[in-house]
This record gives C-alpha cells, structure tokens and sequence, in this order.
C-alpha cells in the first residue's frame, strides 16, 4: 500500500493541493494523456462538477475508478 502524496495543482489560476495515493496520481495522469488533456485542466473539471460535500481528491479516485470501470464494460 502507498500513502497518499500531496501535490499542487493549478485550478483555474488558483493554486491547490490534492493528496493521492502514487497508483491514483499515475492512473489520472494516464487518463488525462490519453484524452490529450492537460492534469490542471481535467482537475478543474472534475472540481467544478464535484458536490460540495465531496473533495477534490476523492472526486478524482471516483473519476479514475469510473474510467476504469467504463474501460473494462467497453472491452
């Protein structure tokens, strides 16, 4: 198991942290590549459809579980 590692992301100009687990971190940046998407950017999409009662970094393990998941019913 890996600890949750804090880094700083740019969501429309403002600056953030968001701590994940490395096999999250590596999972959304292979998503984001893979749709040509910048990290910063499909972070802030993520946070701008987020509930508010929902934070950002488990706004993003449910984005990076549901492309997976979506992935795997797809193939």
């Amino acid at each position: 198991m890996s600890k949750p590692v804090k880094r700083s992301l740019t969501l429309r100009g403002h600056r953030t942290s968001v701590s994940l687990e490395d096999p999250f971190w590596q999972a959304f940046r292979d998503i984001a590549a893979s749709k040509n998407r910048a990290i910063n950017d499909l972070a802030a999409e993520i946070d701008a459809a987020r509930d508010l009662d929902t934070g950002l970094a488990t706004a993003i393990r449910i984005y990076v579980l549901n492309t997976y998941r979506e992935r795997a019913s797809d193939g």
